[in-house]
């Protein structure tokens, strides 16, 4: 099976780049870049082993996106960024599946879409052809999907605890969520506020309250409470980690409820009040998650890598639900030290 990656170059092309390598599924990789097609992959991306390299399964050129889109093979993956990345994939929408790892497809309602990013979403012709790719919670309907819209870092961490938890909110409370993320979920980009001498030994928060563009996504996607959303970027290269406060009818009910809802699933771990954190899902597509209940209110924590749950991993988990094999395979279990 062959696998077209848009936007490989970047942090999480890479990390897709390297999983999709030693899948036991995919026999042929093409990688896109825009700004480094015609190069050699080893120069684009010189961590990749030549094991990897001389494996036979690479296209050893970057592609520019229309020259791999000719030959797409029977899944595209597109990291490329917002608003770039449903206008590069038309040519094979709606006769390749798409995985987009990019906002173009994850609204349900376009008005949220607009309120999100200022713009109307892109191809909206296909916009009600979409699956919002929160594995765990679509699977009926990712196994037929034409498109993927794989969520966002932030909302994968943040609507993992929360989806069960929908019928326990109190309403007309808010929720509150302080969100971590390592640096590399703000992508690769030349960024003055991302530059090492910025980062390092240093917290900020940043678009506090509603004004951060993955609020309106979570909020779609829990259809329950407002969310008073809080992200900070914190001086780690990647991991994330989301700390929700809201109010509930009953907390043991709502823990019962996670407890139920995620017993048998491979990527999930439930820590009860041993808190969870970055470095135990480090290079995994796992999340786990921590609780404590404070009377009526019930304390969330959960962690995830973002560029593998909350980005590429996720991807990868998507596509084996979609092309029928065991949602796990590709993707280990155990996390970098």
């Amino acid at each position: 099976m062959k696998a077209t990656i848009l936007g490989a170059t970047g942090y999480t092309g890479m990390v897709l780049l390297r999983i999709l390598a030693h899948h036991p599924r995919i026999t042929a990789i093409t990688a896109s870049s825009r700004t480094m097609a015609g190069r050699p992959l080893s120069e684009a991306d010189p961590g990749l082993s030549r094991s990897v390299l001389e494996a036979g399964r690479l296209d050893p050129l970057v592609r520019s996106p229309s020259e791999a889109l000719e030959s797409p093979g029977e899944v595209i993956f597109s990291a490329l960024p917002h608003g770039a990345s449903a206008d590069a994939c038309a040519p094979a929408l709606g006769r390749v599946p798409v995985i987009d790892l990019s906002a173009d497809f994850r609204f349900g309602d376009p008005r949220n879409f607009t309120a999100s990013y200022g713009t109307p979403p892109p191809q909206e012709a296909f916009q009600n052809r979409s699956v919002y790719g929160l594995s765990e919670w679509n699977r009926e309907a990712l196994k037929t999907a034409e498109i993927i819209a794989n969520p966002g870092c932030y909302p994968t961490a943040t609507l993992m605890p929360l989806l069960p938890l929908r019928e326990e909110i109190l309403p007309g409370t808010p929720l509150v969520v302080n969100a971590l993320s390592g640096i590399t979920g703000a992508g690769k980009k030349e960024k003055t506020t991302l530059l090492y001498a910025e980062r390092t030994e240093n917290a900020t928060a940043y678009s506090v309250g509603r004004q951060h563009r993955h609020t309106g996504e979570i909020e779609e996607q829990l259809g329950a409470g407002q969310i008073l959303f809080s992200p900070h970027l914190i001086p780690v290269k990647q991991g994330m980690l989301v700390t929700t406060t809201l109010s509930v009818r009953d907390g043991q009910a709502a823990v019962a409820a996670l407890e139920e809802r995620y017993r048998s699933e491979p990527f999930i771990t439930l820590t009860g009040s041993t808190m969870p954190e970055t470095r135990h899902v480090r290079g995994t597509n796992h999340v786990r998650i921590g609780w404590q209940i404070e009377g009526s209110s019930l304390i969330l924590v959960s962690a995830i890598d973002n560029l593998w749950k909350g980005a590429a991993g996720q991807a990868v988990q998507n596509m084996n639900i979609r092309f029928g094999f065991d949602e796990t395979e590709g993707l280990h279990q155990e996390a970098d030290l």
